[in-house]
């Protein structure tokens, strides 16, 4: 008698489904932890914000394009290098800050090389990949005199909001000079359609 039972046998179909079955779960359980994280940083709105970022102009005793750790602890948003003094603002003091997006090469000589080198221009290709998006963060601020100071850093994506939020927060006095261009450049466009 030749007795087979077919639901033991397996086809590559089910190891297909299988397997991505594993993959939706693995990548759920990402997410949640993700979003763990992310709400519970939200509800300790009193706790330190330090990024790394670089320091592109403007704070006296910090040299141009240093790289380094900006922070909020108190009433200070500060600067600091790695074994140097930081160098500290008060948020009070702050008069305005404004949030700018830029992109930058990657990948140097090896890269432009590689570039040059791939076939039926395939170069601009490569280009296109071979960039990372940064963001901007300028400050504009009094000092203890009264004189006004400004300083630009350069931020991961994402980062700029998040700090210019907890500056706001904590009592920076902020213009919404964003809202209003944005709602200009609307107008703008509007007014050229007709």
């Amino acid at each position: 008698m030749n007795d087979t039972d077919f639901s033991k046998r397996r086809t590559p179909d089910d190891y297909f489904v299988r397997s991505r079955l594993r993959f939706l779960i693995l990548l759920m359980s990402c997410v949640v932890a993700a979003f763990a994280q992310v709400s519970s940083q939200a509800n300790n709105p009193a706790a330190p914000i330090s990024m790394h970022a670089t320091h592109l102009l403007g704070f006296e005793g910090v040299r141009n394009n240093a790289n380094g750790t900006l922070s909020i602890a108190d009433n200070v948003l500060q600067f600091q290098k790695d074994g140097q003094p930081a160098v500290q603002v008060k948020i009070a003091s702050v008069q305005d800050v404004f949030l700018g997006e830029e992109s930058k090469q990657i990948g140097g000589l090896p890269m432009t090389l590689g570039k040059t080198a791939a076939p039926f221009g395939g170069g601009r290709v490569v280009s296109l990949f071979a960039h990372k998006k940064y963001d901007t963060l300028a400050l504009e601020y009094r000092d203890a005199s009264g004189g006004v100071h400004g300083a630009i850093f350069q931020l991961n994506k994402g980062q700029a909001e998040v700090l210019r939020n907890d500056l706001i927060a904590k009592g920076a006095h902020v213009t919404h000079r964003e809202s209003e261009s944005t709602k200009q450049r609307a107008s703008e466009v509007g007014n050229e359609n007709k």
